[in-house]
């Protein structure tokens, strides 16, 4: 009876190994490749791909974000909808409702940054004068942002959680299945030794 509930529980732990391996597959080799890249992120040249323009707000526009400024710089008033459907219209460029810029006496500036790009919206509030940029640093920059979680939002952030969580299985399953068969394996707790104290030593040898 003992030995059936043990190999029920051994195929118990394989069955959670494979599902934690399967579903963290993808992710593995992204985090993989990505650490490689961000190691080496002084030797890997990417060059940004700029997108600038300027244009002068329509006055009825100009006259709505001038009102919708709050009486306080640094106020929390969002972007106005008139500028938000002027930039969509005239541009292309989307811009949340609910995104908040940083307002003072003189501008009005909205922070646009996101993995693997950066960008900005500038409107003068005197003249109406609008300016915009955007930086786009490649597929690469945005693989290793999102390895990051840098500007990725909460949804994104909430995964790497669920993921290392999914990490976490996987290893201390495959330790336990190490565990099982290490009687018939020499070799295993002396490699699984050599894993934790070699790093343990670069540390301790090396980083001051």
């Amino acid at each position: 009876m003992g030995r059936a509930v043990n190999t029920h529980g051994f195929k118990t732990l394989l069955r959670w190994h494979w599902i934690s391996s399967a579903l963290c597959l993808v992710g593995m080799l992204l985090f993989a490749v990505t650490g490689f890249t961000l190691n080496h992120a002084a030797d890997i040249e990417a060059q940004p791909v700029l997108t600038r323009w300027q244009a002068t707000l329509p006055a009825p526009v100009l006259a709505a974000v001038q009102a919708a400024r709050p009486a306080q710089a640094g106020g929390g008033a969002p972007v106005p909808a008139p500028l938000r459907q002027w930039v969509a219209e005239s541009h292309g460029l989307r811009l949340a409702a609910g995104l908040a810029p940083e307002w003072s006496a003189e501008e009005l500036y909205v922070a646009l940054p996101r993995p693997g790009g950066d960008a900005w919206l500038r409107v003068d509030l005197g003249s109406g004068e609008t300016e915009f940029e955007d930086s786009d640093r490649g597929l690469l920059a945005l693989l290793n942002d999102l390895h990051k979680g840098r500007h990725t939002g909460a949804v994104w952030r909430a995964f790497l959680d669920v993921f290392a969580a999914g990490c976490l299985v996987f290893c201390i399953t495959g330790l336990l299945i190490l565990h099982r068969h290490a009687s018939q394996r020499a070799l295993t707790w002396p490699l699984t030794a050599a894993g934790f104290v070699l790093p343990a030593l670069l540390v301790l040898l090396f980083i001051h």
